[in-house]
Parts: C-alpha cells; sequence; structure tokens
C-alpha cells in the first residue's frame, strides 16, 4: 500500500471511530422535557428521551472492538498490527499443517507394490479421491471416458497400461497428433483409406474401396499403425482393429479423422499432483481396468 492511500485510510478510519464517539455520547443526555421540536396536529409532541444504557453499552462495545481490532490486526492503513498477522501467513500454515497429515497418510503407501495397491481399500479410496477432483472432467466420474478422452475401465491403452507406463502418463501428459491427410490423398483417397480402417476392424465396408485403400495404407499410415493396423504404443497410435474407437468408428467420423488429422492433449500432472497423488490416481485407474499387474519394474528398484 503507498504512503497516500495508508494516510488515506488511517484518517477514514479516524473520522469515522470519533465521529461514533460524539454521536454516541453527544446524544446520551437530554434536559428534562426536552422535546424533539416536532409538532403534529396544532398540539401533538414528542420527548426527546436518550437511549437505554443498555443500548449505550453495546455501542460503547462495539466501539472498542473495532479499535482492539485495529491494534491486533491490520486495517489502520499500512499498519500491521501488533499480532503481525497476514492472510498468507494463515494460509501457508494451514498448508504446512494438511501437508504434514498427509504426508503421513501417503507414507504407508510409499513402498507398497503397485501390484497390491490395486487391491487396498484405502489406497484405492485415496486414488478415488485423487481422481475425482483433477481427472473426472475429462475421463468422466466412472472413468468410462468420451468423445475425444480415453476410456480407462477397458484393456485398451494407447500407450501402454503396465504400472511405470500409467504413472509416466499421469506425470508427464501425452500429445496425441495425427497428421491431415486429406490435402495429400484427396476426398476418394479419404473415403478409400475408411473403408480400409473399417474393413480392419471388422465393420461393414466396400471391399473395392478398400482394396484401393490398403494401398495407401501402406504407403501413408503403415509407419504409425503398423502394417496389420495394430498400432504402436510408443508413438500412441491406436490399434485399428478393435471395436475401441476414441472419436467414433462410423464412416463419417473415420473420413473426418483421415482428412483433419486429430490432436489429442493431455496435461503433465506432476507438479499439480506429485509423485503421491499420482501413484494412488494410477492404482485406481488400473483397478478399473481390472489389471493386476506384476509390479517387476517397482520390484527392481
Amino acid at each position: 500500500m503507498s504512503m497516500f492511500w495508508s494516510i488515506f485510510v488511517m484518517v477514514l478510519v479516524t473520522i469515522n471511530v470519533v465521529g461514533a464517539i460524539w454521536l454516541l455520547f453527544g446524544n446520551a443526555k437530554s434536559a428534562p422535557g426536552e422535546t424533539t421540536g416536532h409538532t403534529w396536529d396544532e398540539n401533538l409532541t414528542e420527548y426527546n428521551k436518550p437511549l437505554p444504557m443498555w443500548w449505550i453499552g453495546l455501542f460503547v462495545l462495539s466501539v472498542a472492538f473495532g479499535i482492539g481490532y485495529l491494534v491486533l490486526y491490520p486495517g489502520f492503513g499500512a499498519v500491521k498490527g501488533s499480532l503481525d498477522w497476514t492472510s498468507v501467513k494463515q494460509h501457508d500454515a494451514h498448508v504446512a499443517e494438511a501437508n504434514a497429515r498427509l504426508e503421513k497418510l501417503f507414507a504407508q503407501f510409499r513402498d507398497v507394490p503397485m501390484a497390491k495397491l490395486v487391491d487396498d481399500p484405502k489406497a484405492l479410496g485415496i486414488g478415488h479421491n485423487v481422481f475425482a477432483n483433477n481427472c473426472a472432467m475429462c475421463h468422466g466420474s466412472d472413468a468410462r471416458g468420451a468423445r475425444g478422452f480415453p476410456n480407462l475401465t477397458d484393456n485398451d491403452w494407447l500407450y501402454g497400461g503396465d504400472p511405470q507406463t500409467v504413472i509416466a502418463t499421469i506425470t508427464h501428459g501425452r500429445n496425441g497428433v495425427m497428421p491431415a491427410w486429406g490435402a495429400v490423398v484427396g476426398d476418394q483417397g479419404v473415403t478409400e483409406l475408411a473403408h480400409y480402417v473399417r474393413e480392419l476392424s471388422g465393420q461393414s465396408h466396400d471391399a473395392s474401396l478398400a482394396e484401393a485403400g490398403k494401398t495407401r495404407y501402406m504407403t501413408l499410415c503403415i509407419a504409425c499403425h503398423g502394417p496389420t493396423g495394430k498400432g504402436n504404443p510408443a508413438l500412441g497410435a491406436p490399434n485399428l482393429t478393435d471395436a475401441t474407437w476414441l472419436y467414433g468408428g462410423d464412416l463419417a467420423t473415420i473420413e473426418a479423422t483421415i482428412r483433419n488429422g486429430r490432436n489429442g492433449h493431455m496435461p503433465a500432472w506432476d507438479k499439480t499432483l506429485g509423485p503421491d497423488r499420482i501413484r494412488m490416481a494410477a492404482a485406481w485407474v488400473l483397478a478399473q481396468s481390472k489389471r493386476a499387474p506384476a509390479d517387476t519394474a517397482e520390484a527392481a528398484q
């Protein structure tokens, strides 16, 4: 607070306090028989009676409380108050207290293998709370995902479903980018590729268009999705041979995906959650997908 505004606030507060005291005691007494000076219907007047003492007492206590507050806490300009209290210090103290409690909570699970965490009701309860507060807005409260957001309750994983990979995904985030091929292959090429993708996944398709699409696929798409369309977890390229679709598996949606590409982004949660919460969330996610992983990677650490 600048010096000008500090002095301004101090003067304003002083005027209000002094004015309140003057208003109270300046009108606390009146001469016997004194009236308000108003007359109604020619001869009706009203006596000017002072306030009851209990009311005056409450008023005095209120003023005293206000002065005491300004002595103890900040409020009188730039004066910090004798307690040196600030909302920032109180917040930091509450955060430190909460972190101390959470440290005790997470410490009991820190060395527990993930294979056991996925069967621990208490750990899963913590993990569910972390998921609900941070992940549910995209993946849904039941983790079944939505259009463009993966279903976490099945065993279909874009980048892999082992514990270390799931933890890495939450920690560092993912950027899944598929380039747009519309300008490269044209509308006819998009249609042919879409029919071949539907053939790979066992859906209805035009055989002649799918055959032409296969040739294009082996030239343009094989690098990411593989020769058989089973994808590549290292790249996050999805398996095109199953019935799991991130954006939709109907012909029009597949054509839109090929024509315009896709750009999926999952943010990194390392700075927001920290390793303990991430581990609890990963355990809950793995439990939802009905996995019981052998904790080979963690056991080696």
